[in-house]
């Protein structure tokens, strides 16, 4: 710990504070019925400003706002608000977290119902959870060397921070008319994981390899902008414009030196350099509004079109391939059509229906891009050199009908209906170009009571679709693959779902919401492999008790339970056997918290709040002729927080306010523990605890 540079921060913030109390107490010694009367008629302005400190280092607490070392920190926070009564202006002043890393600023000028425009500034940090030991060198550069050699590295901090600048401005035009325009600038920088693969041996026969860690250098900028015309009538609404976005990558390419193959054999991977997310753009033009033909009818649409390409500049070393051309061509037009309806026809019926078309037509051509893919002789290889575009075509609807029945009874029903085309074709994963999905609800609502009302609904689903294609792999051989992916195997899928509100004494209120589901999956023909069957619970209570106007506490509870059944095999053994195993996936969620708040005296306000949550995976896997092998460990996370405050008003104006914050979280997580043929290893703290003590004083005026 820096202990003079605490004790500064403490001298500044003792010095501030004496001279804001002075300030307010020339404030208070005013009339008290005026500066009553000048509060309520007129904007408050804020700043908030002290120091903090957090006890220990981490690297999840910290991820996003840069409290992860161990030390003093600064807090500032301003909101200022004036308003020329003359005029009729606004200015305003927005700033939070100014003393720490993840801290954003908002400026606004307007005139009421004549125009306005704002600017805003915000930075947001995102630093590596797990901590990195690597030899290899040039991180956050596109030139990296990693060692002939399984070589234990120094630990290396990854991080990636956001810097973005907004302006926006909008002017009202006679007619009902307002004009808006926005524009947005996003710069990324930093490093991030990444690798490749380490490929042993020349072409031939598929070869044993690894992965080589070679960090993602980031230097990015994103760009959106767009304007609309927006009318307002008593019964038309429209809006219409336009809205664009380009990305822009400073580094195109990754070049990597040295390496070395699993096992001490010197065969460097051969994959250098390497591409990097290319330049693209996309504009969109649109149209929305909305109808009100009665009080009791109203209609919505919207349109819109959108061209997104990718055009950048193939590297030199690739634009050498024959046939290719200098870029990809990449180009989605993307169509989008969709309308609703809400009416009232009798006073006991009320209908809703919707309709939404979607067409994402990829355009880029098919051409020869790695002629490697056939000169290696891989079994049942996977890519035949020829990119792949896919094109969507989505159409849903719905129809849902609400009706009054006696006895406060209220009937709802509906309609669901999915479908989706897709075009493509099937390598070595199974493909259907084309699934639809229908699902029907069946809902009954109540008031029991006075202080009851509950909710009671069925829903029943049906996914099915055309045959799965001919699987080929990528010299075009038949391959059978028997296993539907989630996405588009048949499925059928029941849910009923409670819901139920509770006021048993005025200050008191509960919320209770229970559903559960259950899913049958089909099968490709002559396959019993795959998704077999799935289910889900979901359980919720809150509740709410107001002791007096002056104290109020919330409580929540929620659990999640999903379930899926799968079952695979892997390749014939060198002994002509085929293994088959199976995995019962179980995922639980429990979380619980609570908070209260209020006054304790005229000038000590007081909080606190509580938050725990549990994770679990289960893979429960099974190989049939092998029962005590390739079992997975499950996977388990805990999260626990308790945050308490305390605010003591010294004066009208001017208070002090302590925070305390108390973070842990733990994991037994593996998958992250990995080690590259390099020598770099991921790990990370299983077990972080942080307190994060702060006291601030907050100064207003109007």
């Amino acid at each position: 710990m820096n202990i003079s540079f605490f004790r500064s921060k403490c001298s500044l913030f003792t010095m501030i504070v004496v001279i804001l109390s002075l300030a307010a107490g020339t404030v208070w010694s005013s009339d008290k019925e005026n500066d009553l009367l000048k509060e309520l008629s007129k904007p408050k302005s804020t700043i908030n400003f002290g120091t903090g400190y957090l006890s220990n280092d981490n690297a999840r607490f910290g991820q996003y706002s840069g409290l992860r070392n161990e030390g003093p920190y600064g807090i500032f926070n301003v909101d200022i608000v004036r308003r020329n009564d003359d005029t009729g202006t606004w200015l305003k002043l927005l700033g939070r977290n100014l003393g720490l890393q993840n801290r954003d600023v908002r400026f606004e000028h307007s005139k009421q119902g004549k125009w306005g425009y704002f600017i805003d500034y915000s930075q947001t940090p995102r630093y590596e959870p797990f901590t990195v030991n690597t030899a290899v060198s040039g991180i956050g550069t596109t030139d990296l060397h990693i060692p002939t050699s399984s070589t234990p590295g120094d630990p290396a901090q990854l991080k990636t921070e956001r810097q973005s600048i907004g302006f926006g401005y909008n002017k009202f035009l006679p007619g009902n008319l307002e004009f808006q325009l926005h524009f947005r600038n996003e710069d990324k920088d930093g490093a991030r994981l990444f690798g490749r693969g380490n490929r042993l041996g020349e072409p031939g026969p598929r070869a044993v390899g690894g992965f080589e860690f070679i960090p993602e250098p980031i230097n990015s900028t994103t760009r959106q902008f767009g304007a609309s015309l927006d009318y307002a009538g008593k019964q038309l609404q429209l809006s219409g414009g336009y809205y664009g976005t380009m990305y822009n990558n400073k580094n195109h390419l990754l070049n990597v030196t040295g390496g070395s193959a699993v096992g001490g054999i010197d065969a460097p991977s051969v994959f250098s350099p390497i591409a990097l997310a290319p330049d693209n753009q996309s504009h969109q033009a649109f149209l929305s509004g909305g109808y009100s033909f009665t009080p009791t009818t109203r209609g919505t649409f919207k349109a819109a079109y959108t061209r997104a390409t990718q055009t950048d500049t193939f590297s030199p070393s690739l634009i050498t391939a024959p046939g290719i051309g200098f870029n990809l061509g990449g180009r989605i037009d993307t169509t989008l059509l969709q309308a609703g309806l809400t009416a009232r026809p009798l006073s006991k019926l009320s209908i809703n229906t919707n309709f939404r078309f979607e067409d994402r037509d990829d355009k880029t051509p098919v051409l020869f891009y790695n002629p490697m893919a056939v000169l290696l002789d891989y079994n049942e290889r996977s890519w035949n050199g020829l990119n792949n575009p896919r094109s969507f075509r989505t159409i849903t609807s719905k129809f849902e009908a609400s009706y009054a029945l006696p006895k406060d009874f209220r009937l709802i029903g509906s309609i669901d209906y999915d479908h989706r085309d897709r075009s493509g074709i099937a390598t070595n994963t199974s493909h259907r170009s084309r699934t639809d999905e229908i699902s029907y609800r069946a809902e009954l609502r109540r008031s029991l009571s006075e202080t009851i009302t509950g909710t009671i609904s069925y829903i029943h689903s049906n996914r099915f679709g055309s045959n799965f294609l001919t699987n080929t792999t990528g010299t075009g051989d038949p391959f059978f693959n028997l296993i539907a992916p989630f996405n588009l195997a048949d499925r059928t899928r029941d849910k009923v779902r409670l819901m139920a509100n509770w006021e048993p004494i005025e200050p008191l209120s509960l919320q209770l919401s229970v559903d559960e589901s259950f899913d049958n999956f089909g099968h490709r023909a002559g396959s019993d492999l795959g998704l077999r069957k799935g289910s889900a619970r979901n359980y919720s209570l809150d509740a709410t008790y107001t002791f007096s106007e002056a104290w109020q506490a919330t409580a929540w509870f929620s659990r999640n339970e999903t379930h899926i059944d799968q079952a695979s095999r892997n390749p014939i053994t060198d002994n002509g056997i085929r293994e088959v195993w199976s995995a019962n996936l179980q995922d639980f969620g429990t979380s619980f918290g609570a908070d209260i708040n209020g006054k304790l005296t005229e000038k000590i306000e007081t909080g606190a709040n509580f938050l725990y949550s549990d994770f679990t995976n289960k893979f429960n896997q099974k190989v049939f002729l092998e029962p005590q092998v390739n079992r997975v460990p499950n996977i388990s996370t805990q999260y626990s927080s308790m945050r308490f405050y305390a605010k003591y008003d010294v004066r009208r104006n001017l208070g002090l306010r302590l925070d305390y914050i108390l973070d842990h979280f733990k994991t037994n997580e593996w998958t992250w523990n990995w080690n590259y043929s390099d020598g770099t290893k991921l790990t990370q703290d299983t077990n972080q605890m942080v307190n994060f003590v702060f006291l601030s004083a907050y100064y207003s005026w109007q």
